[in-house]
């Protein structure tokens, strides 16, 4: 009868066993990235080259616009001098090639300058700061109201589709989206304040009311961080009336997408089987169905805010609110151009970081972006 056979050994006279590492697996010591970490690593990444494209864009285009920025600040009486003519030229750096103006103005950015504004001879920078919080505030405000009423109607007009609701919920934001908003907005100044004299008027506080201690150029956190709660009302109070009319339209997009987004995926097979375990409603809706309606809506809601922040002009006029639309709007007109581009660079920056938020929901959300 043979024997079994002894174990071989090694050279080392010691008995080796090796185990086979699964394929994929990351060797011990290796670090490893998650695939969330992985895909927010990318995406950071195409945004800094996002960022640079759009310096490079806000430039040309700006340069591109006809009119001399000289004889726009100057005026047609200081043009007879070319002495004025060659000092404002070289003051602004517009006596150099347009790639030399590129690479100042590039290297300007990077060191936080903006450039002067040629109007109200201050810093770019120090003027934004000044504008672009009360743009932020009324934008806020009306993508909040968005948000809530629009994927709320969305829902119910998707839950009670073909009935009387869903009808009206229909209409509404049709109207929502057809109203142009500066008809809205006179409108609605004109009734509420000035007819029914149920809203405050124009302005971001009360005429008697000084600005709250600034922070963060929102009136309505820096009155509560400051615990003036006057201040604070009288803001909210200001903010509704402007932020309700730009929310209009969006209300309307909303309303309109997700109840599309919702009927989308109540056909699923998932949703009937979920049914058909005799889960409760108020599961199904928000673990199966909004989860997976929320990725097209936050792409939405994504592209909306960006339109809100940058087109407020109109509301701002009408109700006389500071923001960053009257400031473009005065820059254009008189062919400032370190502030049209600070204007464009700060648009071009909220898009980009709307964007980056968006994908980084995606990720969140649904775990099959991040993965793919």
């Amino acid at each position: 009868m043979s024997q079994p056979s002894a174990p071989s050994e090694d050279p080392g006279g010691t008995a080796t066993r090796r185990t086979a590492r699964p394929t994929g697996e990351s060797r011990p010591g290796k670090a490893t990235r998650s695939p969330l970490a992985r895909f927010l690593v990318r995406r950071i990444a195409a945004a800094v080259l996002l960022g640079f494209g759009i310096t490079l864009v806000t430039f040309v285009l700006t340069n591109l616009v006809p009119g001399d920025p000289v004889t726009a600040n100057l005026g047609q009486s200081a043009l007879g001098d070319p002495a004025i003519v060659a000092r404002f030229r070289a003051e602004h750096g517009l006596d150099k090639p347009l790639p030399a103006q590129y690479l100042t103005y590039l290297g300007g950015l990077l060191h936080g300058d903006l450039g002067m504004s040629q109007q109200s001879h201050r810093p770019v920078l120090t003027d934004l700061a000044e504008f672009v919080p009360a743009t932020i505030e009324l934008a806020g405000g009306a993508i909040a109201v968005s948000l809530v009423a629009g994927v709320a109607f969305g829902v119910v007009a998707a839950l009670r589709r073909d009935r009387l609701s869903d009808q009206v919920l229909r209409v509404v934001s049709l109207v929502g989206i057809s109203v142009p908003t500066f008809w809205l907005a006179l409108l609605a100044f004109y009734v509420f304040f000035y007819r029914l004299q149920i809203t405050p008027g124009s302005g971001r506080v009360a005429p008697d009311m000084s600005a709250p201690p600034g922070v963060t150029g929102l009136y309505t956190v820096d009155a509560a961080l400051a615990g003036q709660w006057d201040v604070f009302s009288s803001a909210v109070g200001h903010l509704i009336t402007p932020a309700l009319v730009l929310a209009a339209y969006t209300i309307g997009l909303l309303t309109r997408f997700t109840r599309s987004a919702v009927l989308e995926v109540l056909g699923q097979d998932y949703v009937r089987a979920a049914r058909a375990k005799g889960l409760p409603g108020h599961v199904i809706l928000f673990r199966y169905v909004l989860r997976s309606a929320l990725v097209p809506i936050i792409t939405v809601a994504g592209l909306a805010f960006g339109s809100l922040l940058s087109g407020t002009v109109l509301v701002e006029s009408v109700f006389a609110r500071p923001g960053i639309g009257q400031y473009a709007y005065k820059s254009a007109t008189t062919l400032d151009l370190p502030a049209v581009m600070g204007v464009g660079l700060v648009v071009g920056a909220v898009y980009v970081l709307i964007n980056l938020v968006v994908d980084i929901l995606y990720g969140v959300i649904d775990p099959r972006v991040r993965l793919s």
